[in-house]
């Protein structure tokens, strides 16, 4: 767990850092007064929510990660306050990473001359996403039986 938690962690902290860095780097530039070229087109609209969305989801993830990392490691934190921590984690960094493909789609669709590329680009971007779901979706249902499903502990209390 120790181990997948300080995987993770590096992961989110990595999307944290690209998510932060395109929040500020705003796709087609700033007027001169600072406001964003394209802060009207429902494209720019979905990016800045996407991009916030994937911030704060990765940074609750990486929270998360870092809580499993520091935690006093005593048995009663492996029957429940790691599972949940890992589980919640899991899900969060799925939402980052989600989010996080979606700002790219629609930064790309902004800056695309035609809007031809807007099915390409949403078939492209589901490839990422679905493997990491498919991936993780089986340490994530494991963690889930191991901790609720378990008969073995609740029957000794």
């Amino acid at each position: 767990m120790k181990d997948t938690a300080q995987s993770y962690t590096f992961v989110a902290a990595l999307i944290i850092t690209v998510v932060f860095a395109a929040a500020f780097t705003v796709p087609g530039g700033n007027n001169n007064s600072g406001i964003p070229n394209f802060s009207q087109e429902r494209p720019f609209i979905i990016f800045i929510a996407s991009d916030a969305l994937a911030l704060f989801s990765s940074t609750t993830s990486l929270l998360m990660f870092l809580g499993i990392l520091t935690s006093r490691y005593s048995e009663e934190d492996f029957l429940m306050a790691l599972p949940n921590k890992l589980m919640f984690g899991l899900v969060t960094m799925f939402f980052s990473i989600a989010s996080m493909i979606v700002a790219f789609g629609a930064t790309i669709i902004i800056l695309s001359p035609g809007k031809l590329v807007i099915i390409p680009i949403a078939l492209l971007c589901c490839i990422p996403v679905t493997l990491f779901a498919l991936f993780q979706f089986p340490l994530l249902v494991e963690i889930y039986s191991s901790t609720y499903r378990s008969t073995i502990f609740k029957a000794l209390k």
